[in-house]
């Protein structure tokens, strides 16, 4: 018996689209006992509201028809939203849809919790393959959404016949952590239950959400005998005798954190054009690291003629910031053009002088200088159609080190959930056969440049200690109390979490953040008015 696993790219609401893909790939697997996509990959992960329209679901039941009549004789697992027609709970399933010479067998994702539109269901899921039973899993169905997401559930025990596979329908989406964590519990799973397991993951960004790919096979000893790579496309069909397999025939490698992060990015970048039909990107190359770190990513998503560099020097800015800003420019091969703002600066002081008087210079001139910078991007972006990039990092976004409607402006935030220090790691990483990003940019004081002799340290603590806060506070969920008790500077930290609670109204207005980290401020959902 062979099974293929169809790792694939979906768009979401772009059912067409979907529906081709998954039968070219069920074409291309023809002689296969059974060919597995991910989760939900008719209508694309995750479709959000997309779901309470009635024509959605339609045009999901129209595709499931056409692939069902052009795949008749090439059994198919396909992830899709189902109506519940039971007259009670929420209107929808999240289902696994088996195919197959006129059968239709429809089977339902239980772990729902938080779904809005997806009723649970209850009843076990076995699918009768030839002379095999097979559990069909969805998702968290193999997850425990408690304390620890990845603790192990009795699931599979709650099946009256032990089945002879597991397989699992998975949108599973990135952080750096997670591959190495859903491996070892897929690989606890089938060892306890000494059952051969299929995992089939979603592939691509869709917004802010990336997902990684790296489906697997696991043999009865928890070995992996197939594994697919991680953030790429692939159908790839393997023997079922593997599953008697005594050695790792093919270990999954997890490639380490920084090549993990920078594929995601990179990947999340790609995605978010394409899929849109846009082409041409746009940022503010300031010198500073972040800056040459986002575009030397957008410049190996898109390629290097199709990212625009704005430099916009003021008064403040060092001679240094336009040199080390070019030379990120010209590494890359990337075109720059170099507009001064003093010109616009000046006017706008003039104008507010009747109102201002002699009030001394203080964050309103640092914030205005800022967001003459978001115009002039804003205006080019406007002007040739190319989509603003925004370059703030996840220290800056923490403690609200940025200027709504200036630097913060932009379509996607490319490293808004990387710390500072991880940046300095990235950029790094990215020079690690040769200089890409200038490494005096890398080796400089960070500053904004906003008034004279301006570093972040005036306004910040150094950044490894404030990134060691936010890190314990923010994906530890650790209080400030227990942070103190760690050791921490009381008034420090005090300070540090009070700025994060204060900047939630900034975050919630900044574009969609490419999320690589296990607890990005997407997924944080605080109130904004608190105390």
């Amino acid at each position: 018996m062979k099974i293929t696993l169809a790792q694939i790219n979906f768009i979401v609401g772009d059912i067409e689209g979907n529906k081709e893909k998954i039968i070219a790939a069920a074409q291309k697997a023809k002689g296969s006992s059974l060919v597995v996509f991910s989760e939900l990959s008719l209508c694309g992960v995750p479709p959000y509201n997309m779901l309470s329209y009635n024509d959605f679901i339609d045009r999901c039941e129209k595709a499931i028809d056409e692939i069902a009549e052009k795949c008749d004789n090439i059994p198919l697992l396909i992830g899709a939203p189902v109506r519940n027609t039971t007259g009670k709970g929420k209107p929808l399933f999240n289902a696994a849809i088996f195919l197959h010479q006129g059968k239709r067998q429809i089977f339902k994702k239980k772990n729902v919790s938080y779904s809005t539109y997806f009723e649970p269901a209850d009843e076990t899921n076995i699918l009768q393959l030839g002379c095999m039973k097979v559990a069909v899993t969805i998702g968290e169905d193999l997850y425990n959404i408690g304390n620890d997401e990845f603790l192990m559930t009795n699931r599979i025990d709650d099946f009256e016949e032990k089945p002879e596979i597991i397989v699992n329908l998975a949108a599973d989406r990135f952080d750096y952590q997670r591959a190495a964590k859903r491996r070892e519990i897929l690989r606890m799973t089938a060892l306890k239950h000494e059952i051969p397991l299929i995992f089939v993951n979603q592939v691509g960004g869709n917004a802010n959400l990336i997902y990684d790919g790296g489906s697997m096979v696991f043999g009865y000893n928890g070995y992996i005998v197939k594994s697919l790579p991680f953030f790429q496309e692939e159908v790839s069909t393997f023997d079922c005798e593997l599953f008697i397999s005594m050695k790792k025939e093919d270990e999954q490698v997890i490639p380490e954190k920084m090549e993990l992060i920078h594929d995601a990015l990179v990947l999340g970048i790609r995605d978010f054009f394409h899929k849109q039909g846009f082409k041409k990107a746009i940022l503010g190359l300031s010198g500073g690291l972040d800056s040459a770190l986002v575009i030397a990513l957008a410049a190996k998503a898109l390629g290097a003629e199709n990212v625009l560099g704005i430099l916009m020097p003021s008064q403040f800015s060092s001679d240094h910031s336009v040199s080390d800003a070019i030379a990120s420019a010209e590494n890359l091969g990337c075109p720059y053009h170099i507009v001064p703002i003093k010109p616009a600066f000046d006017t706008f002081d003039e104008m507010l002088k009747p109102i201002f008087k002699d009030m001394p210079f203080d964050v309103t001139e640092e914030n205005i200088q800022a967001r003459s910078r978001g115009l002039i991007v804003m205006a080019i972006s406007n002007k040739f159609g190319n989509i603003l990039l925004n370059t703030s990092n996840k220290s800056e976004a923490a403690v609200g080190y940025g200027t709504l409607y200036g630097d913060l402006c932009g379509s996607l935030s490319v490293i808004g959930d990387i710390y500072k220090t991880e940046a300095f790691e990235l950029c790094r990483y990215i020079n690690r056969d040769k200089e890409i990003i200038p490494w005096h940019t890398i080796n400089k004081p960070p500053s904004a440049e906003l008034r004279p002799g301006q570093q972040d340290t005036d306004s910040l603590p150094d950044y490894p200690i404030l990134d060691a806060i936010l890190y314990q506070h923010i994906e530890c969920n650790k209080s400030a109390n227990e942070l103190i008790a760690l050791g921490y500077d009381e008034a420090l930290v005090n300070k540090v979490v009070r700025m994060v609670y204060r900047n939630d109204f900034k975050r919630f207005q900044i574009a969609p953040v490419l999320a690589v980290s296990p607890k990005p401020f997407a997924m944080r959902e605080m109130p904004i008015v608190k105390k």
